[in-house]
């Protein structure tokens, strides 16, 4: 991957040096199975409760509240097999693993709608449910929920209701701390910090209805059985740790300085581009543009021969020939929604790198607008 340009960091983020050596660490040690009374067994149980703390450090919750799963999606699908049978609510912007598993388990599901940037309708949020989940940034766009307005008016309505948010792309990229968001539920993923793929936490505050999705073992205080991987959850802990030493909302403006470089770019040397992501509210290294009767996977692809690695939307929907069911829920447009490219940057990304896309960026668009038999509708 060396001499490649990587900006697909919101799909996955390349492992911190300090994550994999903590991982060698602990298979160098050949340590026993974490749950097992012996002392290889505790030693490997030892690596996993570091992680715990410092995982809980950075989200400001108690250490027993971090259950490790192995993934974003098994986070969410634990919390709606929690509110199985019962009313569930949703935005219609949400990872397919909460929306998926809402339509799978909720008794009565409602689906809430976004305007044109993705940011919930806040007044056409139920309250007369059990849950709620709402993302607090999203994965295509960027854009953040403001959550803790939500949580404080859902309460004051319901002092019963549950609400859920999908912070995987928040995570160590702003402030995501339990207390001020107010939520039940949290879902966090290793490899969007800089950690390792598959294993990721769900928060679950303490009194807050839980049941287990995946049963037949005591392990993490009986929510969540199978052998706990200790490897891999060492590396997660080390993730968080250097998130923590530093998180620097500093380093991340000068990413969303990177970010709207390149929108300003791509506007002005790009025909009929439209920028999907939000001005404001939005995390800063998501970067979402359409080019029009230019399909996205062939952008992507183009991109991928010139060295530029981008996504068209979620990593999780790759294959799908449907449009983005986000963009859809913002656009309307399944033609804005097939041409749509997502740039996502991370701390290492530099403004020469910002230079050698826009070298190449241009001439692919304008190649694939003269062979599309899409009618340009624009007049940029």
């Amino acid at each position: 991957m060396k001499n490649r340009i990587y900006l697909d960091y919101a799909a996955t983020a390349p492992i911190l040096p300090t994550a994999r050596a903590k991982m060698l660490e602990v298979l160098d040690a050949q340590l026993g199975n974490p749950a097992a009374l012996h002392t290889p067994g505790h030693f490997a149980q030892q690596y996993v409760e570091a992680a715990r703390l410092e995982i809980a450090r950075l989200l400001a919750a108690d250490p027993t509240e971090i259950i490790f799963t192995s993934g974003g999606s098994e986070s969410n699908n634990t919390v709606m097999q929690i509110f199985a049978g019962q009313k569930i609510a949703v935005s219609s912007v949400e990872h397919p693993s909460v929306l998926e598993a809402a339509r799978a388990r909720a008794g009565e599901l409602r689906i809430i709608p976004v305007d044109r940037e993705g940011l919930v309708q806040v007044e056409k949020i139920p309250s007369d449910v059990d849950l709620v989940s709402i993302m607090l940034a999203n994965n295509e766009l960027g854009n953040i929920e403001p959550i803790a307005e939500i949580t404080q008016r859902l309460r004051q309505q319901n002092p019963h209701i549950r609400i859920h948010t999908d912070a995987t792309q928040a995570f160590g990229k702003i402030p995501v701390k339990v207390d001020t968001l107010g939520v039940d539920y949290l879902t966090i993923s290793a490899h969007k910090i800089g950690g390792p793929v598959g294993v990721g936490a769900l928060y679950a505050r303490n009194g807050a209805p839980f049941q287990s999705l995946i049963l037949g073992g005591h392990q993490e205080l009986k929510r969540r059985a199978g052998t706990v991987n200790a490897c891999a959850i060492a590396g997660f802990g080390a993730a968080a740790q250097w998130c923590w030493k530093n998180w620097s909302c500093r380093r991340w403006a000068e990413v969303a300085k990177l970010r709207d470089l390149l929108a300003r770019r791509i506007q002005a040397e790009v025909t009929h581009s439209s920028i999907n992501s939000p001005r404001e509210h939005c995390l800063p290294n998501i970067l979402n543009v359409s080019f029009e009767a230019a399909e996205g996977e062939s952008i992507q692809l183009y991109l991928d021969a010139a060295g530029v690695v981008v996504s068209t939307g979620s990593a999780c929907a790759a294959g799908d020939t449907k449009p983005s069911h986000v963009l859809m829920a913002t656009q309307g447009d399944p033609e804005v929604a097939h041409s749509s490219i997502r740039f996502s940057l991370g701390l290492d990304t530099a403004e020469a790198e910002i230079d050698q896309v826009m070298q190449v960026l241009p001439d692919i668009v304008k190649r694939l607008q003269g062979i599309s038999t899409v009618k340009i509708r624009s007049h940029q």
